[in-house]
């Protein structure tokens, strides 16, 4: 029997419309068919809605899920609402670091008791993904389908992907179609939530980048577009927040492995790939250990 512990916070998931009113775990548990093989306990955790999860939430649920791996669970199921839990996902997979053990986060779109709901077969796939040796890392799983926490994005208001399945969850249990990415250093500190995520778009004043340091930006990330371009006129704040250990990541608005755009050449930082939301997280956690040098050192760490 395979242990996995159950980490409830709510959100649309738990909803309940007979009578109106939030599920618990156990009542969740409760609602779903017996998965084979799989010995659950449940643990409820305060959150707020997920369009409104706090840095400190987040933490506290990647905390909780990387001690109960410490603690002897073969796996972790946490359920989630669906707008922000990609960036929770990417939070506790850099938490967890080399600890063993399947991290699984799910969430569901409509009540759990409303007709054809999403959430009662979401659950079921995740804690039979949780308790399946095959799966060793910290994944989304939504609609049968496991995505690497890393790469996953919310596609639409009812589905996630993140360009590569990395396996699928049927009644004869799961089947893993792709390895999961090399685990990346853990966060020794507390990740920095002080952290910018500013789209940029044509005509973009460059006074928007040292407005957000001067509110106390500890880091910024920039939207940019194709492979991380962004307007001429940010080179030179990008620059001088470089000088000042302030760092400066682009992501890309559009699905690209890495940044080509002329702004690496005055000190911006390549998100190597990641979201703009995934690469505001990994600034978070890179600056707790330093600044640029921090920076510009972990988000290497996505080439090896």
């Amino acid at each position: 029997m395979r242990r996995v512990l159950l980490v409830a916070t709510g959100d649309t998931m738990a909803y309940l419309r007979d009578p109106p009113g939030m599920a618990t775990g156990s009542q969740l548990l409760c609602g779903i068919a017996y998965v084979p093989g799989a010995g659950v306990t449940v643990e409820d955790v305060l959150a707020e809605p997920s369009w409104d999860t706090s840095p400190g939430t987040m933490l506290t649920i990647a905390r909780r899920a990387r001690a109960a791996l410490l603690e002897g669970f073969d796996g972790v199921v946490i359920t989630h609402g669906v707008d922000t839990l990609e960036e929770t996902a990417f939070l506790t997979e850099l938490v967890v670091g080399h600890v063993r053990g399947a991290v699984v986060f799910t969430g569901a779109t409509s009540p759990f008791d409303a007709p054809g709901s999403d959430g009662p077969p979401n659950l079921t796939t995740a804690i039979a993904a949780a308790a399946d040796p095959a799966v060793d890392s910290t994944v989304v799983c939504f609609n049968g389908e496991l995505h690497a926490a890393r790469w996953v994005r919310l596609a639409t208001a009812t589905s996630f992907e993140s360009g590569q399945v990395l396996g699928r969850v049927g009644r004869q249990g799961v089947t893993m179609t792709a390895a999961p990415p090399p685990r990346l250093p853990e966060i020794d500190g507390v990740p920095e939530t002080d952290v910018a995520l500013i789209k940029t778009y044509p005509g973009m004043p460059p006074s928007l980048l040292t407005a957000a340091t001067d509110a106390g930006a500890r880091g910024i990330v920039l939207e940019g577009t194709g492979s991380g371009n962004v307007p001429v006129e940010l080179f030179i704040p990008i620059s001088e927040l470089t000088e000042w250990d302030i760092p400066v990541v682009i992501a890309s608005r559009a699905r690209t492995p890495d940044m080509t755009s002329l702004a690496a050449k005055v000190g911006a930082i390549s998100a190597r790939g990641l979201s703009p939301g995934h690469a505001r997280i990994a600034l978070m956690a890179a600056l707790s250990e330093g600044g640029v040098h921090s920076a510009r050192e972990w988000f290497d760490h996505l080439l090896g």
